[in-house]
């Protein structure tokens, strides 16, 4: 027995020795688990910093340039006054100009960088009249947190699940201040690049209220306010003697067919194939292409109205109208200057069809057909992103068309920018979340693609062609 006891005092001490080192271990965890959030923390405090200074540049240049322009008119007067006028004199501040312009472009290219040439921001929308909630319910299921990041809580699950974006809008953020974090990268399409944004997210999530809203109100979307803005762009560089021309074309891709939404009659059957050019620029055949004035309404208003009648839509238990394709609105501007410098830009706006899984939206016959196809090419755009973000020396833009459509703005310089719509409905987290979630893996694909977006500069847009 007094040897049992004297093992036992020994494995007792052992185990006090195993406690203590497990103690000392937590302990060094714990630590430098603080030391990385305060890293974290002053590495994007730092950010912050280069991100205020850029934009504070950014905003000296551009008054510098608005003063350089009132020289100009006012010295152009002053001599046209006295009859001196002098070419030599003008040519100079015009060229003084261009620069501070070619300055400025190159500044506000610095502070994209800096913000990501990838973006993936969330937006959770409210709860509507459709919704189904009993009288005096609003639980939400989905929530923002702190900082970016949004959480997401199951029925009878305590846990919560948590997703990181670059930025997330709860309920209250209105359209305008959406628009607010994109209109830089309208900016770069004006500047000459190749941009796309993205709605992407379940059925009924708000991604075409995002993209299109309502009304010419504090309600309208992402396509009239983008519109708005090319069209105040075109009048600053057109009083500077520029030209300026805008070319807009809306199609929809549904079970991987192009549709042109522009097209006269709705029931041509015309093909369409996306075609590339010598120097790399995408076409699609027999698409209808419109010359648009951005300054003209009336114009710009009957161009978004021809392609909702257009769109193919179906209703679904998830979504009255739900939209059954992905819609690409695309604008290409070019400027061009007094002495023939051309810049040449694309923006495309688009709303990627509802997600949805089949046990929910109760689809059946042509509508089960089409969630089948709207999944599988949301799993292709996902794809995309995740080779991109593995720098993968193949990327598989070729497996959709709505992905070789968009290659340009998905590799080389191009920029993008994803809005992951959702809705803090109850059933939408019904079923288990890795399945009902979809849009996870493409958003987290996407948020992957962003790490490394940086090194697909000068892979240009033959890649996975």
């Amino acid at each position: 027995r007094e040897s049992l006891e004297g093992r036992a005092k020994e494995l007792e001490g052992r185990l006090a020795e195993r406690d203590a080192e497990v103690g000392e271990r937590d302990a060094t965890i714990a630590s430098l688990e603080s030391r990385a959030a305060a890293l974290e923390d002053d590495l994007a405090r730092q950010r912050e910093r280069m991100d205020e200074d850029r934009e504070a540049e950014a905003g000296r240049l551009n008054a510098t340039i608005d003063e350089l322009r009132e020289r100009l008119r006012a010295e152009e007067e002053g001599l046209r006054t006295a009859g001196l006028a002098s070419a030599c004199k003008v040519k100079e501040l015009e060229d003084i100009i261009a620069r501070g312009i070619e300055e400025r472009r190159r500044m506000h290219e610095i502070i994209q960088e800096l913000r990501g040439n990838v973006r993936v921001y969330a937006r959770i929308r409210p709860f509507l009249p459709g919704d189904g909630l009993p009288p005096g319910d609003s639980t939400s299921f989905v929530s923002a947190g702190t900082g970016s990041t949004v959480h997401v809580a199951r029925p009878g699950d305590p846990s919560e699940h948590e997703f990181k974006f670059d930025r997330v809008f709860d309920q209250s953020a209105g359209q305008d201040c959406v628009y607010e974090e994109v209109s830089g990268l309208v900016t770069s399409a004006l500047d000459g690049y190749n941009v796309v944004l993205f709605t992407y997210g379940q059925t009924g999530s708000g991604k075409t209220h995002t993209l299109q809203g309502t009304g010419t109100g504090e309600m309208r979307g992402m396509i009239p306010r983008c519109i708005e803005q090319i069209a105040t762009h075109k009048s600053a560089i057109e009083a500077d003697g520029w030209s300026f021309r805008m070319e807009a074309s809306f199609l929809e891709i549904y079970q991987e067919k192009i549709r042109d939404l522009l097209r006269v009659s709705p029931d041509e059957k015309t093909t369409h194939e996306i075609k590339v050019g010598s120097d790399g620029r995408r076409t699609v055949t027999n698409l209808a292409v419109k010359a648009l004035d951005p300054t003209d309404q009336e114009a710009v208003d009957a161009v978004l109205s021809l392609a909702a009648k257009r769109r193919s839509t179906g209703s679904t238990d998830m979504n009255a109208t739900s939209s059954r394709s992905h819609s690409v609105f695309s604008l290409e501007v070019l400027a061009t200057s007094p002495g023939g410098q051309a810049v040449r830009g694309r923006l495309h706006l688009c709303d990627l069809a509802g997600s949805e899984r089949l046990d929910r939206s109760n689809a059946t016959g042509v509508a089960a057909s089409e969630t089948k196809s709207i999944n599988k090419s949301l799993s292709s755009l996902a794809d995309v992103f995740t080779a991109i973000g593995q720098r993968a020396s193949f990327v598989p833009f070729r497996n959709s068309k709505l992905t070789y459509l968009l290659q340009p703005a998905l590799s080389g310089s191009g920029k993008m920018c994803m809005f992951v719509n959702v809705s803090p409905t109850e059933a939408s987290v019904q079923s288990p979340l890795r399945d009902e979630s979809k849009q996870v893996r493409v958003g987290e694909s996407y948020a992957h693609c962003r790490d490394y977006r940086v090194m697909q500069n000068g892979r240009g847009d033959e890649e996975g062609s």
